[in-house]
């Protein structure tokens, strides 16, 4: 696979307002009606939110990944989904954009849960 060009440069300033942090998935459960979406409930620490990641088509089984920490932006404005229940944030992960199997980013050790990158 080539990679795909670089993206055209941006000012620090930007890279600075996303706020990308780590947490644990807790749970995956089904998202009625979806053949694409799961719902995460990921601990960031000092809160949990509801985070939904189209990946039911890109594993097997979902499920595998709780327990795991991964990589998530929290700062995304709340976006309401299938039945209207709301998003909190987006999970961080490679290869998608690239037409791979996706993987999510994880720290290479356990680290509190709310760590931010950066």
């Amino acid at each position: 696979m080539k990679p795909a060009r670089v993206k055209p440069p941006i000012n620090i300033d930007v890279v600075n307002q996303v706020d990308a942090r780590v947490g644990t998935i807790e749970s995956v459960s089904e998202v009625e009606g979806s053949n694409k979406l799961v719902r995460l409930k990921v601990d960031f620490g000092d809160h949990k939110r509801t985070i939904f990641v189209g990946m039911k088509q890109e594993r097997e089984d979902p499920t595998e990944i709780e327990g795991r920490q991964a990589l998530f932006i929290v700062n995304l404005e709340p976006r309401k989904m299938m039945g209207g229940e709301i998003s909190e944030g987006m999970i961080f992960d490679v290869g998608y954009e690239d037409g791979l199997q996706p993987a999510f980013l994880t720290p290479e050790h356990s680290v509190p849960n709310g760590a931010r990158a950066g």
